[in-house]
């Protein structure tokens, strides 16, 4: 740094730290700093827990959304030797596949019924997912020898009464005859199978109140397919290249088919979250613009304060520009000062909170967590950094603009 450079930022710093004759320029500085501060905090603090819920949220999704789908772009269903199948198992990366059939079946127990969503699976989805770990109650077993068995959603069962330790009961369900018309009878119009149940999973509202799993082979059974899918879900290594992966993956698969990865699958809410955040952002954004008046009135008085150094220094040949660089670097360093505090106060805040949860969740009946979630993203601290930093140079160049005036009129 040269010392055109050096020289602003010195007297800058002697400008910062120095007494004023005036204690409310000191006053108002710590104030700009301290709005600064908080607001910063606050941005980082809001970011994290947005990201924390983010987070939480796509977990919750991970069971039933796998890493990578492979599904007809027009149509529901397709053959599995439409796709290359062994060209994709032997994709870097890729660890596991399941063949995935749903359909809309009516499921009854006892006097009541419920439309649920049927979601056929093998073996190999239980790996991909892990939704044997999401278990409320019982076992997750699919079949055992030639017995078929149903595991439920947590609020099918709620919505049912079902209970998976009366082996009394079946549950039936009925799944319409595909290509024929409605009769009388509901053995014309259905394909029907009763099971027990061996399982209750817990995920999500949305999944727990519409979907039930039940092996592949009786759902293929029940809409009369032989090696038909809806989708074919794929298994990833956590190391890989997932857009990579993609890629490739729809090269092989062509046109007629659409590679979809986790986030994609649920594509709307994803961006409605992003959304949120982003005008959350955009609010804290205000809020901290309306704070940096205090960096506009400070400096204001210090170059009303200065106006005798300001004469000097031009009258020893200090250039307007080199002038309006010293109190541009005092805006400057007042901003990033307070964004300095509120970046560290913001990361030991939600630290603090993903070490303790020191502030609960306050819901009627039983939540997923107890505390809100937080996680801390490089990308917005970089963000807010930049945002501070722009914020507060908009703010120190409005009063230098008067450093023209008093140097006119000591023309």
């Amino acid at each position: 740094m040269n010392i055109e450079m050096r020289f602003p930022f010195f007297i800058a710093r002697r400008y910062l730290f120095a007494k004023k004759s005036h204690n409310a320029i000191n006053i108002i500085t710590m104030v700009s700093v301290i709005g600064v501060a908080v607001g910063t905090m606050a941005l980082v603090v809001v970011l994290s827990v947005f990201n924390g819920f983010e987070k939480l949220i796509l977990s919750l999704f991970n069971a039933f959304n796998p890493d990578m789908e492979i599904r007809l772009r027009e149509g529901k269903v397709f053959s599995v030797d439409d796709i290359p199948l062994e060209e994709l198992k032997n994709i870097p990366g890729v660890v596991l596949y399941s063949e995935l059939l749903e359909e809309t079946a009516l499921l009854t127990y006892r006097d009541r019924q419920h439309l649920v969503t049927m979601r056929g699976v093998n073996n190999s989805f239980v790996e991909i997912s892990g939704i044997d770990s999401m278990l409320v109650a019982g076992e997750f077993i699919l079949e055992h020898g030639d017995a078929d068995f149903l595991v439920l959603g947590q609020g099918v069962e709620y919505v049912l009464g079902a209970n998976i330790n009366d082996f009394q009961h079946m549950l039936n369900l009925y799944v319409p005859k595909r290509g024929r018309s409605t009769g009388l009878q509901p053995s014309q119009a259905f394909n029907a199978s009763s099971n027990f149940a061996s399982g209750i999973f817990g995920l999500q509202s949305e999944f727990d109140m519409e979907y039930i799993l039940v092996p592949l082979r009786l759902a293929r059974r029940l809409l009369e397919y032989d090696n038909e899918v809806t989708s074919v879900v794929i298994g990833l290594d956590p190391a890989v290249n997932v857009s990579r992966v993609q890629r490739q993956m729809q090269e092989l698969v062509g046109p007629n088919f659409e590679v979809r990865n986790r986030l994609q699958q649920q594509d709307f809410l994803y961006k409605v979250m992003r959304s949120e955040k982003w005008a959350i952002f955009l609010i804290l954004s205000f809020i901290l613009i309306i704070a940096s008046f205090n960096v506009v009135g400070s400096l204001t008085m210090l170059v009303i304060e200065k106006s005798r150094d300001i004469k000097i220094l031009h009258s020893m040949g200090a250039s307007q520009k080199v002038i309006r660089r010293i109190f541009l670097a005092e805006g400057i360093m007042i901003s990033l000062g307070g964004a300095m505090a509120g970046i560290i106060l913001g990361g030991l805040v939600s630290w603090l909170q993903m070490r303790f949860g020191i502030v609960g969740i306050q819901a009627e009946g039983t939540f997923i967590i107890d505390s809100y979630p937080v996680a801390v993203k490089a990308m917005d601290v970089v963000l807010v950094s930049i945002t501070v930093f722009g914020i507060g140079l908009l703010a120190s160049i409005l009063p230098i603009r008067n450093i023209s005036l008093l140097l006119e009129k000591n023309k």
